[in-house]
């Protein structure tokens, strides 16, 4: 039986409808355009999720149509308004919305949905698809990632709108499922959100009640509009069977609340479909021919039609995303005026707008006295300060560990509630969200993040991070207490595996330096690239090595004296050799602090007449890049190498090639104070000592068929 509420399609002649039924015609046309695409792609690709599409379709109507600023000819206006596709298993929803509405997402594309090299993948994934703003999949780190568009969007607001001239006046607008909220990465940042009073940010709450497992009373049973009050958030309800025009008014609402807005939205998961609709099957599988065949009768759609879209749907929802282009055109006017009268202002906002740095900024990257002692975190904070005095946009904080982790800036003031001017951000014990919060301000743009914790708690961050690497945003973790060096804390926060599980991350460049002169070429480095940087640093003090004396003229690390480069330049490769001896055999590598010991262990093996270069390794993804032939002049080749590390040994086998032996830490620390728990469990230079000279004896027994296999593939 046809409903109703979807007139079948050709039923109606558009040109005489009655005043207003032309209108609600196109509307009830369009969102059975969005829900039958959902069937057809799922079902086509015998994979995906139709389910929570077909709910939503109304939703996605009212927000392409009604409420979003944007403009489908300008997809990266810098005033548009965002939009977050937390449950980003809800794909076709988004592709359907954005194919419609005009942007570069033609039908094709969404006929080969989830098959090698379409822009309609599995998930949203930025940069494959015009109108994605951020990867998503993971559940809640979308809606981290929508908390932290807001706060740029607010920020950017305050540091440059003037009395009449606004240039930043958008809003942040999310779709989040059960799921999302069950995570507990959306508490985190619901709850941060809530603290900072994001007005401009509304979330739609799919309240489905279907999970793969069943329906969601199996272990939810929350009532979540409860815990968001609890947040400060402003809470509003849509209920079962609403029209479309509910969420637009739910929307408007949302624009006057002084607090985020959650939306809470009842609805049926795959509605119309005869004997799935309410049911997990329609979560995450093609809900089938017959099924297919049912809810499209129950739209008054025809049954045998695939990938329908009736001209008059795209003209309609199309010209929605034309009307955008006016919008365009009115900021740029703004924009210009704004510029004559703020030109200063104006080249700030557009060079922090296309993430460019200001010229000249390295000249302040500081410099430190040979043999001075200092740990890198304060090292870190020394040079966090001097380059944030000439890059305004520098903005970042700590979870709830900026004194040990050495993320002050001096002079700036916190971000708070109302005051979005500072440049310091308190994200308290909320390590997921602040990694969520952190990309979502990277997506954003205008702003160059970094986030601190200690090392072990990156664990914390891991999915956040590693869709940092997938989506290639620039920024920066601090994570201090890098080894056991932490001491009396004990195991619990004694890194061992991170820095391996960190490295093992594509396009996350981890960088553990030696002394505060790496640091600094640690901060240049993670400032010039694309993609995200991880920052190692010690909490223990290191001395600012001697690298005139330990590398002599014409190294064979560089090719050039070592006083035309800035102290620590080699960093900038990865690796490099920090003392050549003639004549040696063995090859000390090493990162972090244990450098320091590698350099004591060469001198103690010359003394006893076995001569050894030492290699500081600090970034294993840098030294990657390089070509084979510079890898090997830098490790030495036909060396037996050394690896010494206080971390996992895992990974060092590339390095150290067949013949090595490794002073690493596979087992967990103890609580003690650094210098016992260095000398227990093998980190001095004795015991490097000794390593070196048994895998030396061992290698030369084996002969020569045992030399020069590397692993430097």
């Amino acid at each position: 039986m046809t409903d109703p509420r979807h007139p079948p399609v050709g039923s109606v002649a558009l040109g005489g409808a009655a005043p207003g039924g032309e209108e609600r015609v196109l509307a009830e046309r369009s969102i059975a355009t969005l829900k039958t695409l959902a069937m057809d792609a799922v079902e086509k690709a015998r994979s995906g999720h139709p389910g929570t599409p077909m709910a939503l379709a109304p939703l996605a109507y009212a927000l392409w149509t009604r409420v979003m600023s944007y403009s489908a000819a300008h997809p990266r206006w810098p005033d548009r308004d965002r939009f977050v596709l937390s449950c980003g298993h809800a794909s076709m929803l988004l592709y359907g919305a954005l194919h419609l509405s005009g942007y570069a997402l033609s039908l094709e594309a969404i006929r080969a949905f989830r098959q090698w090299h379409s822009p309609a993948a599995g998930h949203p994934e930025l940069g494959a698809t015009e109108g994605v703003e951020t990867t998503t999949g993971p559940l809640g780190q979308g809606l981290g990632n929508a908390v932290g568009m807001a706060l740029a969007e607010r920020m950017l607001a305050e540091r440059f709108n003037r009395p009449g001239h606004v240039v930043v006046d958008h809003r942040t607008w999310a779709i989040a499922s059960d799921g999302d909220l069950m995570e507990g990465v959306s508490a985190e940042a619901a709850s941060l959100a809530g603290h900072l009073g994001l007005a401009r940010l509304c979330v739609f709450y799919d309240d489905n009640r279907i999970t793969i497992d069943g329906r969601t009373d199996l272990s939810f049973s929350e009532d979540v509009g409860a815990r968001f009050r609890a947040y400060g958030w402003n809470v509003l309800h849509v209920p079962l069977d609403a029209p479309w025009s509910a969420y637009a008014e739910a929307a408007e609402q949302a624009r006057g609340a002084e607090a985020p807005t959650l939306v809470v939205c009842r609805t049926r998961i795959a509605p119309g479909a005869p004997t799935k609709e309410d049911t997990s099957e329609a979560h995450g599988a093609p809900l089938g021919e017959a099924e297919i065949r049912g809810a499209k009768r129950s739209l008054g759609w025809p049954e045998d039609a695939q990938f329908l879209v009736p001209p008059e749907v795209l003209a309609h929802m199309g010209a929605a995303g034309a009307r955008g282009a006016a919008r365009v055109s009115d900021w740029e006017t703004r924009l210009a005026a704004y510029r004559a009268a703020f030109p200063l202002e104006a080249h700030e906002l557009e060079r922090a707008l296309e993430g460019r740095l200001p010229a000249g900024w390295e000249a302040h990257l500081p410099t430190f006295a040979a043999g001075q002692k200092l740990a890198t975190r304060q090292a870190s904070g020394k040079t966090l300060n001097a380059l944030a005095a000439v890059i305004p946009e520098l903005v970042g904080g700590s979870a709830d560990l900026a004194g040990s982790n050495n993320t002050a800036i001096a002079g700036a003031s916190d971000v708070q509630r109302g005051r979005y001017g500072g440049r310091i951000l308190h994200f308290g014990v909320r390590e997921h969200a602040m990694g969520a919060v952190l990309n979502g301000m990277a997506l954003h743009g205008g702003w160059r993040v970094f986030g601190a914790t200690f090392l072990i708690f990156s664990d914390y961050m891991k999915p956040a991070i590693r869709l940092a690497a997938l989506m290639e945003l620039p920024v920066v973790y601090i994570f201090t207490h890098d080894s056991i060096g932490v001491g009396e804390d004990g195991p619990t926060h004694q890194p061992i595996e991170q820095l391996a599980g960190l490295r093992a991350i594509p396009g996350l460049c981890v960088l553990r330096p030696a002394d505060a002169s790496e640091t600094a070429e640690a901060w240049r480095v993670a400032l010039e690239r694309r993609g995200p940087t991880a920052l190692v640093l010690t909490r223990q003090a290191l001395a600012v090595l001697e690298r005139a004396r330990h590398a002599p003229e014409g190294s064979a690390h560089t090719g050039v004296s070592p006083a035309a480069l800035a102290p620590a330049a080699g960093l900038r490769r990865g690796g490099y050799v920090l003392r050549e001896s003639a004549g040696a055999r063995l090859t000390l590598l090493a990162t972090g602090s244990e450098v320091e010991l590698a350099l004591a262990a060469a001198d103690l093996l010359a003394s006893r007449g076995t001569p050894a270069r030492v290699v500081s390794l600090p970034s294993w993804d840098l030294f990657s890049a390089l070509s084979a032939a510079e890898r090997t002049a830098v490790l030495g080749p036909g060396t037996t190498r050394i690896a010494v590390e206080a971390a996992a040994s895992l990974g060092w086998e590339r390095w150290v090639g067949d013949g090595g032996a490794c002073v690493t830490l596979d087992r967990f620390g103890a609580s003690a104070p650094a210098a016992r728990l260095f000398q227990e469990l093998g980190f001095t230079a004795e015991h490097v000592a000794q390593t070196a000279r048994a895998a030396l004896t061992a290698r030369a027994a084996l002969g020569p068929a045992s030399r020069g296999t590397d692993l430097l593939g």
